[in-house]
């Protein structure tokens, strides 16, 4: 193998690049990005950067030494993979690659109509994040439709920056996919503390606009929420399209075997793209990303599956004053413990329980306890990011 293309410089892409150098390969690394902009951290995005007060270049996830070893493809989109010939076919140009990383991520779920309102968000991308901070303006009237994790850490930086924060949420308790209904109940609670509506079981009708801007959120009841600023924060959609024809497998991502492998033994995946194992699971997490792409690496330099990849289920985020943190992979049904404090302090540790085993353990506002918690009860360390 004497080039490897990694199509997508995103996290998963510059850690695949940088593990590729990690894992011995010494041929030409090829690094495409659909955006102008070297590779960069996007948690930062929706809190410290969106805030204003961490630096683009705090952001960059790869360093000179990195930047002398790969060959940068920046402002280029990919636009064919052809698997006869291992060509990938670029906005501004052929690539032949022997080896092929997808690493494309996704794009932001708009809400429908948004397309020529100004004042209406989502955020995905650094220039996405640089087009809302504008508008962040003490005493404007935020509406965050999606109570996920974006979601609520764009309500908690706007809260901070002073504007009037109301978060819209279709289920009846936000996160509860992820964290189940207790603690997603226990985390709604964190916005009335800090002074922002949260307001579940409320669908979106659409927009109401006035000279091409934003000036409210329709609700499914009739309702008319005023606002000056709009973001959404309804999820990502895999970026795949460009791969039609490959003769790769498409469903919700590229799906690939439990190695991060694709139907090509000589194209694997990583990040958000990723659609792994006969499920084809997909995690759209940071830990996620950085973990597949020394699997899928791996694999693609030994030319079959030598590693499986086994998510560790770690997720953070930063929300208001506090953090919050989940490794392992708990479900509906789980049984809920507290391990330390309770559900109305605001530091404690939880813990869920299913079939007599402990899957997965929880934090708020507690990093030292957390880690020593999930090392004690899943018995196997995870990254912390």
């Amino acid at each position: 193998m004497k080039t490897v293309a990694i199509v997508g410089a995103s996290l998963a892409g510059a850690r695949a690049a940088q593990e590729l150098r990690a894992q011995g390969f010494d041929g030409r690394v090829v690094l495409i990005g659909e955006e102008p902009h070297l590779p960069y951290d996007r948690p930062p995005l929706s809190k410290s950067f969106l805030a204003g007060t961490a630096s683009r270049e705090s952001l960059d996830l790869v360093d000179a030494d990195d930047l002398a070893s790969l060959e940068l493809r920046l402002g280029t989109r990919a636009e064919r993979l052809d698997p006869s010939t291992g060509r990938v076919v670029l906005s501004d140009g052929e690539l032949e690659a022997d080896g092929v990383v997808l690493a494309t991520g996704g794009r932001a779920r708009a809400l429908p109509g948004a397309e020529s309102v100004a004042g209406v968000h989502v955020l995905r991308t650094l220039d996405d994040a640089l087009a809302l901070r504008e508008e962040l303006v003490p005493g404007a009237r935020a509406v965050i439709v999606g109570g996920g994790f974006i979601g609520a850490e764009v309500a908690s930086t706007a809260n901070a920056l002073g504007l009037d924060v109301t978060v819209l949420e279709a289920l009846p308790t936000p996160m509860v996919r992820v964290l189940g209904p207790e603690l997603g109940g226990i985390c709604a609670r964190l916005h009335g503390r800090n002074g922002v509506t949260l307001r579940c079981g409320a669908g979106v009708a659409g927009l109401s606009a006035a000279a091409g801007r934003v000036t409210g959120v329709q609700l499914e009841t009739g309702e008319n929420l005023p606002a000056e600023v709009v973001v959404a924060g309804i999820g990502m959609v895999p970026a795949v399209e460009w791969l039609e024809g490959s003769g790769l497998a498409i469903g919700n991502g590229v799906r690939t075997d439990a190695g991060l492998v694709t139907s090509l033994p000589n194209v694997v995946a990583a990040g958000d793209v990723a659609a792994y194992g006969p499920a084809g699971t997909r995690h759209e997490h940071w830990t996620n990303a950085t973990e597949q792409a020394s699997v899928a690496v791996a694999n693609l330099l030994a030319g079959q599956v030598v590693r499986e990849y086994e998510p560790s289920g770690y997720v953070w985020s930063d929300q208001y004053a506090g953090t919050l943190q989940l490794a392992g992979h708990p479900a509906p049904g789980d049984e809920v413990r507290f391990a330390e404090g309770g559900p109305d302090d605001e530091s404690f540790l939880a813990t869920y329980h299913r079939d007599g085993a402990t899957v997965a353990v929880f934090g708020l506002n507690n990093p030292r306890g957390f880690g020593r918690l999930r090392r004690q009860a899943l018995r196997r360390p995870m990254p912390v990011g």
